[in-house]
């Protein structure tokens, strides 16, 4: 017997894992804000706790990366909880563990919750809107 065929929002997950990963391991890990174009559609935005929304992908840039570094950001651990159909696109619930070492500081984890809207540019999915905030 062959493997169950997956469904497609089955396949538009993995997709999304994929990108999750992504924002972890390059953009996280590697330092590599230039990995947030496949990650955040051309106009993009997010909107940060405490801070003005940010709009644009090469804001968003200059976000990550000025937080990234002044933070020395060593992981973001995205994992979804739930996945929603919305309109042309898709909401994704989910939980994040985010490490950092910051500078003249013991390091240090923050537990976050997010929302994502999802949508397709260039044939692949990508994070349209992007919320957090701190878990209690």
């Amino acid at each position: 017997m062959g493997s169950p065929k997956q469904s497609p929002l089955d396949e538009v997950k993995l997709a999304m894992a994929s990108t999750n990963e992504l924002f972890n391991t390059e953009v996280f890990g590697k330092r590599n804000f230039a990995a947030l174009d496949q990650i955040y559609t051309s106009n993009a935005r997010i909107l940060p706790p405490g801070a003005a929304m940010v709009a644009g992908r090469e804001s968003i840039k200059k976000f990550w990366s000025d937080l990234i570094q002044s933070m020395n950001a060593k992981s973001a651990v995205l994992a979804s909880i739930e996945v929603l159909p919305a309109g042309d696109g898709l909401v994704e619930i989910g939980r994040a563990t985010l490490t950092a070492e910051p500078p003249g500081q013991a390091p240090a984890q923050m537990e976050v919750k997010y929302v994502v809207y999802w949508r397709q540019e260039d044939n692949r999915w990508k994070w349209h809107v992007d919320i957090w905030n701190q878990s209690a």
